[in-house]
């Protein structure tokens, strides 16, 4: 004994030798192969563990020397980089260039005492607002976002001082923890498996192999000769368990399991959204126009007036207001408004750009049970193979639902209701488990084996009606036999007529809207305890259990609902096709044909787009068929959701644009989700996809305020440039207007969206932007030379002696009608009339416009060089301000009318 301690001992700290020479990703494997390779008493020696699992002291010390388990990269960004980020859009760098062109023209180049730092000063002053805002806002969401994800825990059942079992969150776990994992399990590190059962985990993650491999506890000698994901007895962080059940201990925790280094090169930023996308589409759609044509504005001032140095300065400014500086703060704020409300409607948003795939989601697959249903399962009937009520085949069940290890499900626990079974089988007593064929989506049964007390061997099977007839050779006559043993009751041969009738049974009770289960038994001798899938042949059956999942009283108003909203309803399930359409009918999802997994699998995908349109429902799929259904419908142009709770939903959730689970899910299914709802209801769904409407409207909303208003402002320069003997307004004048006009806008996420709007799926646009850009924009540049004409011949400002009256009357004409555009823009109908801004934005807007008023009779008049105007322009703003809205307002109808859109 002494011997073989010391020799696990010089081999442990040999082997440790070996890794700490290593790098810290190169050591982390190394470690994986070590353990691999080794026996247990060695593995177990090196991890300084043992197979009852640490103490508390040690796990608390193993805490402070290896970190919380978890990914550093994954987490927010500290509040340093995100001041940093803030700054990086390519309208803060337009801003950016634009103040060091100013401070060499203005300061550094400068005559002595005519140093000029107020372009310098308010570029800066817009540069910081916008960013800061982004930052605090940005700032404020990832911390909501943190705050939101720890609503949701992931955790792992841990043994801890040789026999307690506890759930511990997974960040928690040290290497030498030994966990249990069973089916719908997310490996939660990189774990050696110390014995285990049909064990099958998904490793699709790590290596796109869409089938689950097998994993057992034997030794790998060769593990240095291997990959590290075909080491059959190890299992990888973020991985799930399919199948089976196993005890593991763990090796690697954090960034230094395999998916820690992997995702040193494969995962940091994202991959571009839809919806990245299409902000900067507009982004440099916007800048396109500025670069094209802040230089022919700057060569006409030139040319007409002489004065390059002047015009040159101009262009500058007028290059800072036509920039939306804010657009990157505005869509930040909308988001993250966005989830904080929808948190609190129980939708919590783990990727804030998910909201908007949300709002643009047009077809919404489902999966039934638990969402269409009240997931609440009743066991309604046992009968035995005649269709009669029969407590016998009650006992079996009990019996088997008892006895089993794996993950139970909602069809267990309502069998294991039946509590006043267990005293009276004496389940524990008279039968001794010795066995299991746990659950798997392919068998779509399980078995448990119980050693009777005549010694012989009792395997009990339930499972799927078709799957389970082909394997039973016999049936159960039952007589009058009530008790439970196997040599009362008669037992038939299956023949063909008894199948048709099961059948028949069977469809029936489906038609009752009762999922149906056969329970069948085999009996062996006493034998080793080799049981495998070759075992469940011969079987005898004993009955049906059928069980009642009700559609859930909210089920059809929320389908009613979502389906006023333009979102098309279709079920994906693994159920069979006519409890499924029960289901349908019973909360209003119209189908014309069902689509099965066997009729898939047969498509092309061409015949499967083409067909997929027309059908609601698709019955007895697989994991695998769900998530190419859900590929399909994307690439027929729809925006997918996918909601799901299960294992078999990881994959389908992963390939949707927007992957929707909730609280209650299995892990695998939780960290695959983009949203995560707080109740399994699509009424709470229905209120998620509101709320993401509401946010990207605002955000088209303001996207397309500024288009339009800028590129009006471009023509209304170009004209100005073109006719007048001096600059139709200085460079610090723009600069002050520009930032008033921006601060207007900052109220916007708070606005609210017209009901019609609501109505449909919205999604990106670019050249309805832009349509809409070419079409309103010139709208305002109309009354602004009307507002020229009038200062140039009612009030005789046309000499540069008089410009300061000029520039004032257009500096407050063009502030307002830029901000009443908010008001014309944000809705189809007639503003003020039909339709009301909430009121931080009527609030903000009115303050700015009597800031913009009063600016010229003010103190600051003097240093933005303008002077107070008479009276009498007040009846001409009036009526240039009213003749603009209702222009606009006709434009606004007749836009409606040809293109059938507005925002």
């Amino acid at each position: 004994m002494i011997n073989v301690k010391e020799r696990l001992k010089d081999k442990t700290i040999t082997d440790r030798r070996k890794i700490m020479s290593k790098g810290s990703d190169e050591a982390a494997a190394t470690k994986l192969q070590n353990v691999s390779r080794s026996d247990q008493d060695f593995y177990f020696a090196m991890l300084e563990s043992h197979i009852g699992g640490l103490s508390s002291i040690q796990a608390k010390e193993r805490l402070s020397r290896f970190g919380f388990n978890e990914l550093h990269h994954e987490q927010a960004p500290t509040w340093i980089k995100q001041l940093f980020q803030a700054f990086i859009n390519p309208f803060i760098g337009i801003l950016l260039i634009i103040a060091t062109i100013s401070f060499i023209l203005d300061v550094w180049l400068a005559s002595p005492g005519e140093t000029d730092y107020k372009t310098v000063v308010m570029v800066g002053i817009m540069v910081m607002v916008s960013s800061l805002l982004r930052f605090f806002q940005e700032y404020r969401s990832n911390r909501a976002a943190e705050q939101l994800k720890s609503m949701v825990k992931t955790t792992a059942t841990v043994l801890r001082n040789m026999t307690e079992k506890e759930e511990l969150d997974i960040k928690k776990l040290v290497p030498g923890d030994v966990i249990l994992l069973s089916a719908g399990d997310m490996i939660p590190a990189d774990c050696r498996i110390v014995k285990s059962k049909d064990l099958f985990v998904s490793q699709s993650m790590l290596t796109g192999e869409s089938l689950p491999v097998e994993k057992s506890s034997l030794v790998v000698r060769d593990a240095e000769e291997k990959p590290l994901v075909e080491l059959d007895n190890i299992c990888f962080m973020g991985t799930n368990v399919v199948s089976g059940y196993a005890t593991a201990v763990v090796v690697n925790t954090g960034n230094q399991t395999y998916f820690g280094t992997l995702s040193k090169v494969i995962v940091g930023k994202r991959a571009e959204t839809n919806f990245d996308i299409g902000v900067n589409k507009v982004s440099y759609l916007l800048i396109s126009f500025m670069v094209v044509m802040v230089p022919l504005i700057f060569m006409i001032n030139g040319f007409v007036k002489g004065n390059w140095w002047d015009a040159l300065l101009f262009a500058i400014a007028v290059a800072v207001g036509l920039t939306p500086e804010m657009l990157p703060m505005i869509v930040t704020a909308n988001l993250a408004k966005g989830a904080v409300n929808m948190s609190k409607h129980k939708v919590i948003i783990k990727r804030l750009n998910a909201i908007q795939n949300i709002g643009a989601m047009d077809v919404l697959c489902t999966d039934k049970t638990g969402t269409l249903t009240m997931d609440k399962i009743v066991l309604e009937r046992h009968l035995n193979i005649f269709g009669q009520e029969d407590e016998e085949v009650l006992k079996w069940a009990y019996l088997n639902s008892f006895h089993q290890t794996g993950l139970k499900n909602l069809l267990d626990v309502a069998v294991l209701e039946h509590v006043e079974l267990h005293d009276y089988l004496k389940v524990e007593e008279h039968f001794l488990k010795v066995d299991e064929i746990p659950f798997d989506f392919q068998r779509r049964r399980m078995s448990v084996v119980l050693k009777q007390r005549n010694g012989k061997h009792l395997l009990i099977c339930k499972g799927a009606v078709e799957e389970m007839l082909n394997l039973c050779s016999h049936a159960f006559d039952p007589g009058d036999d009530k008790q439970l043993h196997i040599q009362s009751d008669q037992v038939m041969p299956m023949d063909e007529a008894m199948r048709k009738m099961i059948l028949r049974t069977s469809n029936k009770l489906n038609e009752a809207g009762l999922r149906v289960l056969l329970v069948a038994i085999r009996e062996f001798d006493d034998r080793a305890l080799n049981y495998s899938l070759e075992d469940e042949q011969n079987m005898t059956l004993t009955g049906f259990i059928g069980f009642l999942d009700p559609a859930k009283p909210s089920a059809k108003a929320a389908i009613e609902a979502l389906q006023k909203l333009g979102v098309n309803i279709k079920v994906l399930t693994g159920d069979n096709e006519i409890v499924t359409k029960k289901i349908c009918q019973d909360v209003g999802i119209p189908f014309d044909q069902v689509l099965l997994g066997a009729e898939v699998e047969k498509m092309t995908d061409m015949e499967l787009k083409e067909q997929i349109g027309e059908v609601s429902i698709l019955a007895k799929l697989s994991p695998v068929q769900k998530s190419r259904v859900v590929k399909i419908l994307k690439e027929k142009g729809h925006t997918v959701g996918f909601m799901g709770d299960g294992i078999n939903d990881a994959a389908a959730l992963r390939d949707a644009d927007v992957g929707i689970s909730v609280d209650t899910a299995v892990d695998i299914a939780k960290e695959s989700a983009d949203i995560i709802l707080l109740e399994k209801d699509l009424m709470v769904l229905r209120k998620g996809v509101i709320y993401g409407r509401r946010t990207f409207g605002n955000i088209i909303k303001y996207i397309k305020m500024t288009a339009s208003s800028n590129f009006g402002n471009m023509f209304s320069m170009l004209g100005a440039s073109a006719f007048l003997p001096f600059l139709p307004m200085l460079p610090v004048q723009i600069l002050v207007q520009n930032l008033l006009y921006d601060v207007s806008q900052v109220s916007i996420p708070w606005d609210r969206m017209d009901e019609d709007f609501i109505e449909k799926p919205k999604k990106w646009d670019a050249s309805g932007i832009k349509r809409f850009m070419l079409y309103i924009g010139p709208i305002s540049s109309i009354f602004d030379y009307a507002l020229f004409a009038v200062m140039f011949f009612v009030f005789k400002a046309n000499s540069p002696e008089h410009q300061s009256l000029f520039q004032s009357g257009w500096f407050i004409e063009g502030l307002l009608s830029q901000t009443l555009i908010v008001h014309m823009i944000r809705t189809r109908k007639i503003p003020f009339i039909q339709s009301w801004a909430t009121a931080p934005v009527v609030a903000l807007t009115s303050l700015i416009m009597v800031i913009g008023v009063l600016i010229p009779f003010s103190p600051f008049a003097g240093a933005l060089y303008m002077q107070q105007l008479p009276l009498s322009y007040f009846p001409w703003l009036i009526a240039i301000l009213a003749s603009y809205c209702t222009l606009t307002q006709f434009v606004k109808t007749w836009y409606i009318k040809k293109f059938n859109q507005w925002l």
